[in-house]
């Protein structure tokens, strides 16, 4: 096989085409607490500010209008994509410290926001899991600062 020369350091953008673009720039602002790069307002497309990310190249939620034209030659539809069991995304996972998931859960039960926690015992993560308003699934994730491989 021949070589690569090259190694993957980091996630740079997730991309969600939206059914509802108006929900999903309320959600991910206003419930998760992402940092929007644009103006929010009745763009197609919305980035929003998850971390530093790595060579310069912020990591980032982009939401994306169903129906608009996007890079990499993806084409939009007039018809919403499936979402929720139906899609090819599982979920989405943004990291928090492990001393913010209380918060998370607290914040949740005061949106009265439904939420799953789950414990990965394998890896000592723990994921809180809700869902944004087109169905995806969205997990906050920690690493237990106390978990020692086995």
């Amino acid at each position: 096989m021949p070589q690569r020369n090259f190694k993957v350091r980091a996630l740079g953008e997730i991309a969600i085409r939206c059914v509802d673009m108006e929900a999903m720039v309320a959600f991910y602002r206003d419930v998760i607490g992402l940092e929007p790069m644009t103006d929010t307002e009745g763009r197609p497309i919305v980035f929003f500010r998850i971390a530093e990310g790595f060579g310069g190249h912020t990591a980032v939620l982009a939401l994306f209008r169903h129906d608009f034209e996007g890079a990499g030659r993806t084409r939009g539809s007039a018809t919403p994509p499936q979402t929720g069991a139906g899609s090819s995304l599982h979920h989405i996972a943004l990291t928090v410290p492990w001393e913010e998931q209380d918060a998370v859960m607290a914040w949740y039960d005061q949106l009265g926001r439904d939420y799953t926690v789950e414990v990965f015992d394998w890896i000592g993560w723990r994921g809180v899991f809700t869902f944004d308003p087109d169905g995806n699934t969205v997990e906050l994730v920690a690493k237990d600062p106390t978990w020692v491989a086995p």
